[in-house]
């Protein structure tokens, strides 16, 4: 079905078809292995442990690696149409495309030191895959809205501006409830002391990472 996409559709097609793979995937085996408990874990949780932390660190890289390519692509178009439209200066379309390539980077931290190997590291990796990610495709719905009625639908730009609102108002949750979270662990009980911080801090990362499989999933189109 993928090579059946006419352009390049096929590319943020692939990265969100691959990228809930690897985190449903992950997740699956976690629970099944008894590693995270199946009621909201974090999602490097789900790839800690192995053998799911071996499906988690190759999947994820890969992502990464897809979601580089996405976005390179997506600044060839947006310089491509500029030239005849002038919405946006070229100078903000390489800032934002810069942005997302830290966030890439970001995720291929994430994927290569566990959380309780080297927590310092997977968590600073976190920090800029999910905050560069963040101002990212708000940077992009902002450029969707410039280069409207032209290259996109008032519909699109939409759908783009909410689900970056989403991620924007549930980024800040999650990080505020992470930082009250006192210990490093992946196997928690309801009950246990900062359980309440870990599941609110865990329902806003699945709300900000999804959100970025959605955002990219509004690609598909233009990239025809």
């Amino acid at each position: 079905m993928l090579c059946c996409m006419p352009g390049v559709a096929f590319v943020p097609a692939l990265l969100v078809s691959w990228s809930s793979a690897a985190f449903i995937i992950s997740y699956a085996i976690a629970v099944l292995a008894g590693h995270v408990e199946p009621l909201v874990p974090y999602i490097s949780d789900t790839g800690t442990k192995p053998p799911e932390s071996g499906v988690f660190g190759f999947m994820i890289n890969i992502s990464a690696l897809l979601a580089a390519i996405t976005m390179y692509i997506r600044y060839l178009l947006i310089e491509k149409q500029n030239e005849s439209s002038h919405f946006v200066r070229s100078s903000c379309n390489m800032f934002t495309l810069c942005i997302g390539l830290m966030g890439c980077t970001g995720m291929g931290i994430v994927a290569t030191f566990q959380e309780l190997a080297v927590p310092s590291v997977h968590d600073i990796g976190a920090l800029v895959a999910f905050g560069s990610g963040v101002v990212y495709i708000t940077l992009q719905s902002i450029i969707s809205y410039k280069s409207c009625p032209r290259w996109n639908t008032y519909f699109v730009c939409r759908v783009r501006m909410a689900i970056s609102a989403i991620s924007c108002i549930a980024f800040i949750p999650m990080i505020v409830f992470a930082s009250k979270i006192s210990m490093t662990k992946i196997d928690w009980t309801p009950g246990e002391k900062d359980y309440t911080y870990h599941f609110m801090s865990a329902i806003c990362e699945w709300t900000v990472a999804f959100g970025f499989i959605f955002f990219f999933l509004t690609f598909i189109r233009d990239f025809q």
